[in-house]
């Protein structure tokens, strides 16, 4: 005997009808990550969007901007300087330098131009005082530049003022007097004095003075009660009567 049948029913129903039928429904949990499915993103509705998109989760894209890196551009135009700071404090003195390689040799310089003036004179006659005051003149010239001296009258007239030396020299007479005057102009600035005596003697003065242009300068014989008088002889050269510029005003 055939064994009997299965029969099957099959209970079609429709969707819906017994919505707690069966066993309840969980989340499904994985361990040690967020639960599954997630929860729905808010949903987003732009303005003025209807229809099947309406609810969906608002997308924002990522965009990776090191992807869209270009080349490197070409350095710009360099900017106007800033202001200059403030001055700061001085620093310490630095080490001292090697010394350097000597220099080339300059060119010469202009001469110098010195004033110069000068004059020596003498008297080989002798000479006796006739009257109180009595200029001494010369008749041997030495020295006398640009002709400052005039041996007739005995006067140097001063063209380069300054600082003169000026020196005399005479022989005296046995048994007269020998009283002269070195004279600056009019004024007399020394004294050569020798009284009388049985022995003749060379007698000297010098001194400095300052002259001015035209200055004169020159040699008197003062008389008293006694005869006054200097020797000197054709063969020698007794008498002398010298000076010279030492410094010129210029330089004073």
């Amino acid at each position: 005997m055939a064994a009997p049948g299965l029969v099957a029913l099959v209970l079609v129903l429709p969707a819906g009808a017994w919505p707690n039928l069966g066993p309840p429904r969980r989340p499904y949990v994985h361990c040690c990550r967020p639960p599954w499915p997630p929860a729905a993103a808010p949903a987003h509705t732009p303005t003025g969007v209807t229809g099947p998109w309406v609810g969906l989760p608002l997308v924002r894209p990522t965009i990776d901007i090191s992807i869209l890196k270009g080349e490197k551009g070409e350095a710009g135009a360099r900017g106007h300087a800033g202001k200059s700071g403030e001055e700061g404090p001085q620093g310490s003195r630095g080490l001292q330098g090697h010394k350097g390689q000597k220099g080339q040799m300059g060119p010469p310089g202009a001469p110098c131009q010195r004033a110069h003036a000068a004059f020596s004179v003498g008297r080989r006659e002798g000479l006796h005082s006739t009257e109180d005051f009595q200029a001494v003149p010369f008749d041997t010239e030495l020295v006398n530049l640009d002709g400052a001296f005039d041996l007739a009258t005995g006067h140097f007239h001063c063209k380069v003022p300054g600082i003169y030396f000026v020196s005399l020299h005479v022989h005296t007479w046995t048994f007269k007097e020998a009283y002269l005057h070195v004279m600056l102009d009019q004024r007399p600035m020394a004294v050569l004095y020798a009284q009388p005596s049985e022995r003749s003697l060379m007698q000297a003065q010098s001194l400095l003075l300052p002259l001015a242009a035209s200055s004169t300068v020159w040699v008197r014989m003062f008389h008293r009660d006694q005869d006054n008088a200097i020797y000197g002889e054709p063969g020698d050269l007794y008498i002398t009567f010298s000076g010279h510029l030492v410094t010129p005003a210029s330089e004073l």
